[in-house]
């Protein structure tokens, strides 16, 4: 089964609100998912963006891809900065 960070949509028309979610990639957008890792508001200003930092790197370190928005979200947050950093500790 391989696992994807994505965002779920959720909200009412012309107001998205998103979950950002661990998900089978199989499944469809809205489909059931396996785990909350966050939410992301578009619409507030600034955006935005609330992940549980633990949530996102057990999922990371057991080979979750991000799509390319929740990848960004995930810089934003410095999540994936950390990520990157406890990847390389663990090669040397």
């Amino acid at each position: 089964m391989a696992v994807k960070l994505r965002l779920k949509r959720m909200g009412s028309k012309k107001k998205p609100v998103y979950r950002i979610v661990a998900i089978d990639s199989h499944t469809k957008r809205d489909g059931e998912y396996i785990e909350l890792l966050g939410t992301y508001n578009p619409l507030t200003e600034p955006k935005s963006v609330k992940v549980d930092e633990e949530i996102a790197m057990k999922w990371l370190n057991n080979g979750a891809i991000p799509s390319d928005t929740v990848r960004n979200l995930l810089s934003e947050a410095g999540i994936m900065k950390k990520f990157h950093e406890s990847k390389n500790r663990k090669e040397k």
